[in-house]
């Protein structure tokens, strides 16, 4: 291998550690909360799959009091007030339905949006979420790795069996770079919650198992689409709230015989 690109690889390997050792500080300094001070479904769904997943669960409490209904070309439209709830998230995603709108356009509403963002601040101060200029860096220098490969391997110029020594060297520090730009957003110890609180609620095979509102809610924070197929399939398919029909489908449990309550507002 060209001696040059071994200084590539180095620098990529450096951003890559750096960018990791931003990440590993800002997730070193915060904790899991007590089970007690669990956080409420819209934070776990912000947790697990950002804004839309946080509107979504919002969604699926408004609709249980039948504050919201599917409208037409899969839009959701309010159908009343929002009922007795003083969550921040569910109010401003009810005021933000002036008219329907798909959720793709919801999540961006102001109202949807000062909401979410109102709740990200609060998990971030909770060490749930690393602040913004630490992920901002961490994801920069992330962003560099492949870059600097890719420089590398043009200033070099190496061929044939150097080539793939090459694409070997470069491949662990690009693949690191990849995994770590998908696991940026939440933190260590925000991982380990929702790892801690699947495990302790796996989702169940049938939707009559579960007859709490407030479960129902707390699946879909945790598992997204195959909880909404699950529990609330029509509101889910009429409202577009599934990121993944067909997936969502071919994970959805068998039918359970039992009478369906889990599309009812409760």
């Amino acid at each position: 291998m060209p001696t040059g690109m071994w200084w590539f690889i180095g620098a990529a390997c450096g951003q890559l550690l750096l960018a990791a050792v931003l990440w590993g500080t800002r997730s070193r300094r915060s904790g899991a909360p007590p089970p007690d001070e669990v956080p409420p479904p819209q934070a776990l769904a912000l947790l697990r799959g950002g804004r839309r997943a946080a509107v979504t669960v919002a969604l699926v409490a408004l609709h249980q009091r039948g504050a919201v209904a599917a409208g037409r070309k899969h839009t959701i439209r309010a159908n009343g007030g929002p009922g007795r709830t003083v969550d921040p998230v569910q109010l401003g995603v009810h005021r933000a339905l002036r008219r329907a709108f798909p959720l793709r356009d919801l999540v961006l509403r102001p109202e949807a949006r000062r909401a979410v963002d109102s709740l990200r601040s609060e998990l971030r101060a909770a060490g749930l979420l690393g602040s913004p200029g630490r992920l901002g860096a961490a994801s920069a220098l992330l962003g560099c790795v492949p870059l600097t490969l890719a420089v590398g391997a043009y200033a070099t110029t190496p061929s044939g069996a150097v080539l793939t020594v090459v694409f070997a060297a470069g491949a662990l520090p690009l693949l690191a770079a990849l995994t770590l730009l998908r696991l940026l957003p939440p933190t260590r110890a925000a991982r380990r919650l929702l790892a801690a609180l699947r495990e302790r609620y796996p989702l169940p095979a049938h939707r009559g198992e579960v007859t709490d509102g407030r479960l129902v809610q707390l699946y879909v924070a945790l598992y997204g689409d195959p909880a909404l197929a699950l529990f609330l399939p029509r509101f889910s398919r009429e409202g577009g709230l599934l990121d993944r029909p067909a997936e969502a489908d071919r994970n959805r449990p068998p039918p359970d015989p039992r009478p369906a309550t889990g599309d009812r507002p409760g």
